[in-house]
């Protein structure tokens, strides 16, 4: 048995916002960039948009539809930015117009450099051009690369474009995806609404966990208006349904953007079941915005913590197992801390997968196959039996990880 006690801490958040309103929550919506890369249209966009709506993506709370790299072509005699026109002959206006009809918004994309990462043109020295571009179409997000930066640093580079987007009057989201080269978590929460933490995700189990690792220990930046992004999500792009929970749970409990990367007209049930799970998306939607992670200490069997303060007092646990081939048997215990175990209170538990309240427990056990989890909330009760209150701060966790042959 391989035994750690772990405590709840209130996350500090140690940087300002971005005063431009948006951002209260993470961002959530969907993104051309994981599963079609450059093959995008005013097509797809528009099938996107009406897929959004009629699957219910639109009623929970995926509300930008945003297009990444390789819808510009180039610039007019006027240094005027303008997109493919065989791909969208019409221009980005009626784009744009379409999304904002259905009730979503509107997201683009640039560079922070000459070029985009696609070969494209890049913002670089037409930072404020573009934003008034940008605003002339209605745009309402603009995702900002790091690609060809002509060897300016991103301190530099994206607080000109911040600027430029405040000049033309129009609240736009900024995510700013320089990829944590230049720790922007440190710096940027006066530039950007998020900002990428990671260099590109991929469908495969390592590189998402990769991607996990280096966002996790930077929850003390996190909060409303200022988000760590540990980049999109690949849930439906060809992972299991068991690691597409996982990486669902665990981007939800560290208020990560939940923007959707996969084709939605192919979405298995278990994929929409999964994006659709209104109890994990509120907890990434919580308003006290406290960005969730692991509270365990290493532990070389694979058994994992991990844990977030909710605004109604309750923590959001998910006890994950990393073990690529065993299953385990994670218990997670509410006594530590009290000398006198019979005195410690029981916690109401709520499976948000099964959506199911469990019971009362002093200690919660669940058996979880390899690369999955279970998300819980832990809630007190009253002395009239109701759930309610508050856990403090000082509320103690322990979690104990057995092998299971």
């Amino acid at each position: 048995m391989f035994q750690i006690a772990v405590l709840l801490l209130a996350a500090v958040n140690v940087c300002y916002s971005l005063d431009n309103g948006l951002g209260r929550k993470p961002q959530m919506g969907w993104n051309s960039w994981n599963h079609f890369a450059c093959h995008i249209s005013a097509d797809l966009i528009k099938r996107t948009a009406d897929l959004m709506i009629s699957t219910g993506l639109a009623e929970a709370g995926y509300n930008y539809l945003n297009l990444d790299d390789c819808w510009a072509e180039g610039r007019d005699s006027n240094g005027d930015i303008y997109p493919d026109p065989i791909s969208f002959p019409g221009g980005m206006g009626p784009v744009g117009e379409y999304i904002h009809s259905k009730g979503l918004k509107f997201g683009i994309y640039s560079d922070a450099g000459s070029m985009t990462c696609a070969k494209r043109p890049g913002s670089l020295g037409y930072e404020l051009q573009d934003a008034m571009m940008y605003a002339k179409w209605k745009v309402d997000y603009l995702k900002y690369d790091n690609c060809n930066n002509e060897g300016f640093s991103p301190k530099e580079r994206y607080p000109v474009m911040r600027d430029a987007l405040n000049k033309t009057g129009r609240p736009i989201f900024f995510s700013m995806c320089e990829w944590g080269v230049d720790a922007p978590w440190a710096w940027a929460g006066d530039v950007g609404n998020s900002w990428r933490t990671t260099g590109d995700i991929d469908p495969s189990w390592k590189r998402t966990m990769y991607c996990l690792d280096l966002n996790e220990p930077l929850f003390p930046f996190a909060g409303p208006g200022k988000w760590n992004d540990p980049d999109m999500l690949e849930v439906g792009n060809g992972m299991s349904d068991v690691e597409g929970q996982s990486h669902f749970s665990l981007w939800a409990l560290m208020k990560s953007p939940l923007l959707i990367g996969c084709d939605i007209s192919e979405m298995s049930a278990a994929t929409k079941e999964i994006l659709l799970n209104k109890e994990v998306i509120a907890v990434n939607q919580d308003p006290l915005g406290v960005q969730g992670h692991r509270t365990s200490k290493p532990n070389p069997t694979g058994g994992e913590l991990w844990q977030g303060e909710l605004s109604d007092g309750s923590i959001a646990a998910v006890l994950f197992n990393r073990n690529d081939n065993t299953t385990m048997n994670l218990t997670v215990s509410f006594v530590a801390g009290f000398e006198n175990v019979a005195s410690a209170p029981e916690l109401a538990v709520r499976d948000l997968w099964l959506h199911k309240d469990l019971g009362k427990f002093k200690a919660f056990s669940a058996l979880i196959p390899p690369h999955g989890v279970r998300m819980l909330k832990v809630q007190p009760v009253t002395d009239a039996g109701l759930v309610g209150e508050r856990l403090m701060s000082s509320t103690v966790l322990q979690s104990a990880t057995y092998l299971v042959n």
